[in-house]
């Protein structure tokens, strides 16, 4: 005979289904050890692990130019903001390991190149001012999309997201500064800086995602609360912040079309190349394969200090045992 399903087991996966629909309508918090469900489970694993990666790559093209800095003192700004860039990886790792994944499953996803992360982070940065251009646009970008996840329905990743978002706000300021500096120089350096905007400007408004009709994960994570805003929301939440800014420094935005559409209430722009987006995301970007050959690497070499570290504390917890 087949046996009959225990529909105690239903009624309490039922229960514990509309507390979690109550808890999200009510804006109350999950924590690591509610019941959530499993596709709740998976989004943000999902979304806080590519996050986390996205911090990780992201030191590469900055730390690439701190011993080329032009300064002692723009070295030591530059070197404090990758140390920042490591620990929000870390914050959001740590994060993720709430819902039941390990900090190694996520770095063995990352150097396999079969974790995403951000796109933005694969393009080259050839000169000093790229620095300038990357924390306005590219911190600005972030802060724009991350201070909405301050108040994400998942509480560790809200919490983590409330010190990374304050820290962000001290690289977007640095790249204004270096950009502001580099536009009261000499004409080739507003050369240099008007180029670096170029280069940068529309993979800043790809760093948003795809448009929300083509976005297949917003609606839900919308729904859950675990994002705030839409994709295109959030892009034109950007553009209304550096479009006076841009007018600050001096440079021009990259887009002919750029205009305010009071009666629409939005801005209007010319139209994204979403073919160069899904390139990069698909790992035929311009620094892909290094990016990865890096952080593989790296991961290589630190090697022997995983290894030092699990030998002391097993060493440790042998010591501990014999003396009780």
């Amino acid at each position: 005979m087949t046996p009959s399903p225990d529909l105690s087991l239903v009624t309490d996966e039922a229960d514990e289904q509309s507390h979690f629909d109550e808890l999200i309508a009510a804006e109350q918090r999950i924590e690591p050890r509610d019941w959530m469900p499993a596709a709740y489970r998976r989004t943000l694993i999902r979304q806080i692990s590519q996050h986390g990666h996205s911090e990780i790559i992201g030191m590469q093209p900055e730390g690439n130019w701190i011993t080329r800095a032009p300064s002692l003192k723009r070295k030591a700004i530059l070197m404090a903001k990758v140390q920042d860039e490591a620990g929000h990886g870390l914050y959001l790792y740590s994060a993720a390991q709430t819902l039941g994944i390990t900090r190694d499953e996520m770095t063995q996803q990352l150097i396999d190149g079969t974790a995403k992360y951000s796109s933005i982070f694969n393009y080259p940065t050839p000169t000093w001012v790229d620095m300038g251009a990357i924390g306005w646009l590219v911190d600005g970008a972030a802060i724009a999309n991350q201070v909405p996840l301050c108040r994400a329905s998942y509480g560790p990743y809200g919490r983590a997201m409330v010190r990374i978002c304050k820290e962000e706000s001290f690289h977007q300021r640095q790249g204004f500064e270096i950009l502001l500096t580099i536009m009261r120089g000499t004409d080739a350096q507003r050369e240099m800086a008007q180029d670096a905007v170029d280069r940068w400007y529309w993979p800043s408004l790809m760093m948003f995602g795809p448009p929300d009709d083509q976005s297949p994960n917003s609606a839900q994570s919308m729904a859950w609360k675990i994002k705030r805003f839409s994709n295109d929301d959030l892009r034109q939440r950007f553009i209304g912040m550096v479009v006076p800014q841009a007018e600050i420094l001096g440079v021009t935005l990259p887009d002919p079309e750029l205009h305010y559409d009071a009666d629409a209430g939005r801005w209007n722009t010319s139209e994204i190349d979403w073919t160069e987006f899904h390139e990069i995301l698909a790992g035929r970007g311009p620094m892909n394969a290094v990016r990865l050959q890096n952080r593989r690497a790296a991961h290589e070499d630190g090697a022997w200090v995983r290894d030092a570290a699990a030998e002391y504390t097993r060493k440790h917890a042998a010591r501990t045992a014999e003396v009780a």
